[in-house]
């Protein structure tokens, strides 16, 4: 059986609902409070309820961030590869809502960054798993290094898959290029899709196509016969194989909260992937995936596949 196995930060989510942002140097009342499992949980949590075997091979902490973290993917019965890291615990990101469900973050460090080739190989990924990658793993040395040093050994029939995060195009050339010739599928939002095509010297120009126009050009940019998947929120995602592109329409509601949405979009697409839907097809079932979440509060919220079946039935 295929695994998808993530290699990203698990964090706890730290959720604060507010009216608005404040002003610099002033305050604002929040109207809820909240703790979640999220980062790389995200997406290992939506893989799992769609079907798949999870493996988390990043770093987790000691104390109660690390057993929030624990106790979440234990709750869908995702493993964890790597032994915790002693005396450091898992660091938080906090996250501000707004009542249209725009979201904004701030984000501390703690033992999720601490990785090593040996912690990422007791993973131990076979030809046919898929490895999930985010970019901002490759911000800071301490995940950065390992991380693509470890890549590099890995068989060939291993399936990397890329989300980049805002960070990506903003990263030293050497090091982007590094990254995207270890990738086999691209899947990022328009606004991290056009920001890589204008650091790499092909910009989009005005009235071109926000998805299936970067979707086709960011493929040349990865390794081999590469898949690329560019999403925009309630329009849904294009999706560039074999050299076509795909357009996927996607499904609107009215959202809560938008944390987590595109990570569940990663792992419902992961998942069926790796049952061995086409990607398509994938794609279909992971923008309503991603539909569903966004009318639930919480990061780690996304469906099941059953209830992503019963909303497409309805649609």
């Amino acid at each position: 059986m295929r695994r998808v196995i993530h290699t990203g930060q698990a964090l706890v989510d730290l959720v604060v609902e507010v009216p608005d942002l404040p002003a610099r140097g002033q305050n604002v009342m929040a109207t809820s409070t909240s703790a979640h499992a999220g980062g790389a949980v995200t997406v290992l949590v939506a893989a799992a309820r769609f079907g798949a075997t999870c493996v988390h091979a990043g770093a987790h902490g000691t104390g109660p961030h690390g057993d929030l973290v624990r106790a979440r993917l234990a709750e869908d019965g995702i493993t964890l590869s790597a032994p915790a890291v002693p005396d450091r615990d898992t660091a938080t990101c906090l996250v501000l809502v707004e009542p249209s469900a725009q979201r904004t973050f701030v984000t501390s460090l703690g033992a999720e960054r601490d990785i090593s080739i040996a912690s990422l190989a007791t993973s131990a990924p076979a030809p046919g798993d898929i490895v999930c990658v985010t970019g901002y793993s490759l911000v800071l040395a301490s995940t950065r290094d390992p991380l693509l040093e470890w890549l590099a050994t890995l068989d060939p029939g291993v399936l990397v898959v890329l989300d980049p995060g805002a960070p990506f195009a903003a990263l030293d050339p050497g090091v982007r290029d590094a990254m995207l010739a270890h990738t086999d599928v691209w899947t990022g939002n328009a606004e991290e899709a056009a920001d890589l095509l204008a650091a790499t010297g092909t910009p989009l120009g005005p009235g071109e196509d926000t998805m299936a126009v970067p979707a086709a050009r960011i493929a040349p940019l990865l390794r081999g016969e590469a898949v690329t998947i560019v999403r925009d929120g309630a329009a849904g995602c294009a999706v560039s194989v074999g050299g076509r592109t795909t357009l996927v329409p996607g499904f609107r509601q009215e959202p809560v909260d938008t944390n987590g949405a595109g990570d569940t979009h990663t792992g419902a697409l992961v998942a069926d992937v790796a049952s061995g839907r086409g990607w398509v097809e994938a794609c279909r079932r992971a923008n309503a995936a991603a539909a569903v979440k966004v009318t639930r509060r919480g990061p780690t919220t996304a469906p099941t596949a059953s209830e992503v079946e019963e909303l497409l039935a309805s649609r």
